[in-house]
Order: structure tokens, then C-alpha cells, then sequence
């Protein structure tokens, strides 16, 4: 499918194309801007043997049938990274290459191997889970930002001794792309989605039952969309938004959690605007996410929580065939430093 070899003069036309996309741009913030064929003749002839030189490995990820450059796969002692050219997208290509390096750094005696995706970079999250990498949490400021600043990575790695990838994930993709049963549809939550969920996060009886409870500016709401592919890949969080099915209109929000993995005890949390409140679509939603998690995900016990007085959500989960397990007292924090307490409700399966 892929060839790796050395760069070329002959590869240096489409590899400043290459990094010239905004794509690549976007997620490897040290290249220049713009790309340009003598930065490129640089790289091919100055930069990659010096990379190799100090023990690492600068490939060309080349089409085996007429050599053209698909893009680049790097090792550095412990380190590894990709990028693929926009004509190349879609094939696997970074996938195998990845793990083609991946095999010859441990060959070449490296002991472990660390590459790093930018959160919102989902199509590279998706090869690092393909090749076999874990994930291994999130680095603060560990790069700088094109044009100033820093942002977060996160990190993957991978040992020589670990299993052949794809590595396991924690949430598979929803069977098509949502969960449905003809009246409401849930699906993950996305960047085109902040004003809805905006709107959604800032009513008063939304902000109160939050932990904590205040208020989210339209930054944080946008960003957690931005987040929310990567959260899932990760096994941070599911976050999905749910609408109706007929009308496509924004019902609400709800979330699975599952902090638990070795008890198998996972948790959800939803909310839903006032006009579609009472309507049993909050009810939908729960039972469809709570059959997913049991059937995909491997949770074996599904718990939520309410506050005594919001009667409206403890009659969704009765529907969704909850039940009352618990009485927490002062479980959550409340406004202005108080305490609040928690019913705590449990869905087995079967």
C-alpha cells in the first residue's frame, strides 16, 4: 500500500504543496508560512540527515506504484510524528506508516515511543488508537502556537512489548454515526453545535444543577464542543446532543461518563430545553444511551443522579427503568459555598 524511503530532490514540489495546506498548517505550527520550495530542497538535504545523524529517522511515505510523495513519517530517540499530503487522505496511509516506524524504532533499540495530537486533531488521535498507541493524558502549554501563545497536546506512547493495534477504546463510534429510535436522534456533540448547547447550558435550572453550579461563557461552551471528539477518543467523556428525529430541531444534551472502568460503573447527566421538557424525549435518550453502554461499551452498571426537588428528572428515569437506590447527603456543592444533596438512581442490564 505505502513505501517508505529517504527524501528526494525529486519529492521537493509536493512536499512544499503538502506543507503548505492548511490542515498541516493548522497542526504543526513550526513549519513556515508560507512553504516554500527552497524551505523544502532544505529539509530534503540539510534537516532530515541531520535528524538522522543523531539517531532518528526522517521518511518519505511514497505511493509504490509511481513513487509520488503521500507524506512523511519521523522518528527522533522515543519520539515519532506524521503528517499526510491532502491528495493521500482517506487511504490508511499514516496508519501503516506509523506503525511501519513504529517497527523500526523498536528494532533500532528505542524502548518506548511518545507522539503527541493536538486535542481538536481527531483524524490523528484516530491513527494513533489505529497503530497501537495509549493514551496517556494531556500535556499543558507543551507546544507553542503558531502566531504566539501555547496549547495543550495530548499524549500517546507505546512499548515494544505492548499488543499488535488497533488499541482498544474505552467508547466505540455509535453503529452509523447515532443512536435513533425514530423519534429522537443522539449523536456526538461537535464545534457546529456551541450556540445550541450555549443557549442550553446557561438556563437558570441547567446552571443550578451543574458541579459546580455557575454559569459557562460562550468560550468554555465552545471549546468543550471543539473538545468533545477528541474527550471521546480519549475515554474522557461521551458527549452527545439529542433532537428530534422528524424536525432535526436541538432537544438537549446528554452525557456518559464512566469513571469506573475496572467496577464497570458508569454514570449520565442530560438536560433539555423548557419546549421540549414533558414530552418523554429526555426518556428516549436515556434508554437508548443506556442499551448502547450496555451492548458496545461493557458497563454493567448505570447510575444518575438528582436533586430531591427536581421531581421532572426522577420521572425520566423511572421511564428509563432507573431505580432509587440512595439518599446522599450534602453530595454536591451548591451556590455560594452551600451543600446539596443527591438521589442516586441505578439502571442494570437486562
Amino acid at each position: 500500500m505505502i513505501t517508505l524511503r529517504p527524501l528526494r530532490d525529486s519529492d521537493a514540489e509536493d512536499l512544499a504543496a503538502a506543507c503548505n495546506d492548511p490542515l498541516i498548517q493548522r497542526f504543526v505550527p513550526s513549519l513556515p508560512a508560507p512553504y516554500s520550495l527552497e524551505h523544502a530542497l532544505w529539509w530534503i538535504r540539510d534537516g532530515a540527515p541531520t535528524v538522522a545523524a543523531r539517531g532518528g529517522q526522517i521518511w518519505a511515505i511514497v505511493d509504490p506504484a509511481d513513487d509520488r510523495l503521500l507524506g512523511s513519517v519521523a522518528t527522533q530517540p522515543g519520539t515519532l510524528g506524521y503528517w499526510v499530503a491532502p491528495w493521500a487522505r482517506g487511504r490508511g496511509v499514516a496508519t501503516e506508516a506509523t506503525r511501519q516506524g513504529t517497527a523500526w524504532a523498536f528494532a533500532h533499540g528505542y524502548e518506548r515511543l511518545e507522539l503527541t495530537t493536538h486535542p481538536e486533531n481527531v483524524i490523528s488521535q484516530r491513527v494513533a488508537l489505529a497503530a497501537g498507541f495509549r493514551s496517556e493524558g494531556l500535556r499543558r502549554a507543551a507546544e507553542q502556537s503558531r502566531g504566539g501563545g501555547r496549547h495543550d497536546m495530548l499524549v500517546w506512547s507505546r512499548l515494544p512489548s505492548d499488543p499488535p493495534g488497533p488499541t482498544r477504546r474505552l467508547f466505540p463510534d455509535l453503529p452509523g454515526g447515532e443512536l435513533t429510535d425514530g423519534v429522537v436522534a443522539v449523536r456526538p456533540i461537535g464545534p457546529a453545535d456551541t450556540d445550541e448547547m450555549f443557549a442550553l447550558r446557561n438556563l437558570p435550572e441547567v446552571v443550578k444543577s451543574n458541579v459546580p453550579p455557575v454559569e459557562m461563557s460562550r468560550a468554555e461552551v465552545e471549546e468543550r464542543c471543539r473538545l468533545a471528539p477528541g474527550g471521546w477518543l480519549t475515554g474522557v467523556s461521551v458527549d452527545l446532543g439529542i433532537w428530534e428525529a422528524a424536525s432535526g430541531a436541538f432537544v438537549g444534551e446528554i452525557g456518559l461518563y464512566y469513571h469506573e472502568p475496572p467496577t464497570g460503573q458508569a454514570m449520565i447527566g442530560y438536560s433539555a430545553l423548557p419546549a421540549f421538557r414533558g414530552k418523554g424525549y429526555t426518556t428516549r435518550a436515556a434508554n437508548l444511551v443506556a442499551e448502547w453502554a450496555f451492548a458496545q461499551v461493557g458497563v454493567m452498571r448505570l447510575i444518575a443522579g438528582t436533586a430531591p426537588e427536581n421531581i421532572g428528572s426522577q420521572r425520566v428515569l423511572q421511564k428509563a427503568g432507573f431505580v432509587q437506590e440512595g439518599y446522599t447527603r450534602s453530595r454536591l456543592p451548591g451556590p455560594n459555598g452551600t451543600r446539596i444533596d443527591d438521589i442516586l438512581w441505578a439502571r442494570l442490564p437486562g
